[in-house]
This record gives C-alpha cells, structure tokens and sequence, in this order.
C-alpha cells in the first residue's frame, strides 16, 4: 500500500510504487506527453525514472507521485514536489505529467494548487518554482493559473527552462 499524501475534490496524490511501471512507461513512451523531453523514454528509462522518484520519497520526503481520480481510481498522471538543483541552489519544484487522454480537464492546475499550498503553509517553504521549457505554453498557462511568475531563465538538463516562482505572503498581524 501506498501512501496518500494529499486529496482534491477530484483527485488523489499518492507516493508511487514499482507496481505503478505499467502506467509510467505507458505515459513516459506517449509522444505528445514526453515532447519536451525531446525524447519518448524507453521502459528501462520509466523504470529507473520511478525508481529516482521513490528515493526521492526516502531522501526529500517529496517527489513526484501518482495521480489517481478519486471516482475511479484510474491513474491520470504524476505530480509533486521535487527539490531540483537550479544554478547549485537546492528548490523546490511543483511539477506536472500527465497522461495525453487526461489533458484539458484542469488536473494540473487543481492537483499543482494542492501542492503549491501545501508547500507554502505546511511544509515550510517559503518559494516554490516550476521549471518549464520556453516552448511549453500548456504549462506556462498552468504555472500562470498557480499565481507563479516567470521571473528568469536558466540552462537545466542541457534545455533552457523559464523558472516559474511565487512566494509565501507574509501574514500580517493587526496591532
């Protein structure tokens, strides 16, 4: 059994385990999903993908996990939190996957708002980012929906990225 980490109205987060490979490689071998990966990965590369996943679980307590819909179970994509290396500074990244059929139905940006509060309210971070491909308009759209700002570029994994971020807001006390 897996652990839930978190709920929507619709979905389900929970941490991946290896009997989620069908569904990942599946998902990590569909053209359109992998298109900014410039490459469709292999089942050998989807296996060690959700293997880095899970060690991330034991080493960050974060990582991509599986989203399921809450009405029927059926895996749609991957998201989380993933501590990325950017310009040798380790931050926090809300990222999204989802499988092709699941596309235009709001997940992302339901299941990225879960994450991102979460991680602003009880995880302790005080930034959140996304990194995003200049050409990934789709998810710039959903970053934008998250209330995350483009605020540079950077060079990540050999591709430039745009390095989506928003920030905790201040709570501010009444004298």
């Amino acid at each position: 059994m897996s652990r839930v980490i978190l709920g929507t109205a619709r979905l389900i987060l929970r941490e991946m385990t290896p009997e989620d490979i069908e569904f990942i490689a599946e998902m990590m071998a569909h053209p359109e999903v992998n298109f900014f990966y410039e490459r469709r990965f292999t089942r050998d590369e989807s296996e060690v993908w959700l293997e880095r996943q899970i060690e991330r679980y034991r080493r960050d307590g974060t990582g991509l996990w599986l989203a399921t819909e809450r009405a029927t179970g059926a895996p749609v994509g991957q998201v989380g939190l993933a501590i990325q290396t950017v310009d040798g500074e380790r931050l926090p990244e809300v990222g999204w996957l989802l499988h092709r059929s699941y596309w235009g139905r709001g997940y992302a940006t339901e299941a990225g708002a879960a994450v991102r509060d979460s991680a602003l309210s009880e995880w302790g971070h005080d930034r959140i980012i996304s990194l995003i491909r200049p050409v990934n308009l789709a998810s710039q759209r959903v970053a934008r929906r998250l209330g995350m700002v483009d605020r540079r570029r950077v060079s990540f994994h050999g591709f430039e990225h745009c390095v989506f971020e928003i920030t905790k807001t201040p709570q501010i006390t009444a004298p």
